[in-house]
């Protein structure tokens, strides 16, 4: 039993943990991505000073125009969100109570099919994981 308690509080431990850690990277700036990815590449690289500043130059373009990508594709992603919702209520508005109540079920069916075959959202992949970089 003791050891089952423990197992437990480590399993809820390193689960809380890695969530955490998930949660800080979706919150690093571009500047500090660049300073992290050049101090990398300085210590690895043994890079002067001139370099190290020339690259983090170019790095930190690199992340501003990455920051800008995903910002686009979260903004995208969002009016796509609100048009299938507002698409999904003008069909809900159509059908009866009883129709509505079987396409419910309908839908609920074809999700558990798509995640039964591996599929996420219609893909045929499974959704990226964090590289652990």
């Amino acid at each position: 039993m003791k050891t089952w308690i423990i197992g437990a509080a480590l399993l809820v431990g390193t689960t809380l943990q890695v969530a955490a850690q998930q949660g800080k990277r979706g919150q690093v700036n571009p500047e500090e991505r660049a300073k992290k990815v050049t101090e990398k590449m300085a210590t690895e690289l043994e890079l002067s000073e001139e370099q190290k500043s020339q690259i983090l130059e170019l790095n930190l373009d690199q992340a501003k125009i990455r920051q800008a990508e995903i910002d686009h594709e979260m903004d995208q992603r969002k009016q796509r969100s609100a048009q299938m919702k507002a698409h999904e209520e003008k069909i809900k508005a159509i059908l009866t109570d009883e129709q509505r109540s079987k396409w419910e079920e309908i839908k609920m069916e074809n999700r558990e099919k798509r995640r039964s075959q591996g599929q996420v959202h219609g893909r045929d992949e499974l959704p990226r994981q964090g590289r652990g970089n």
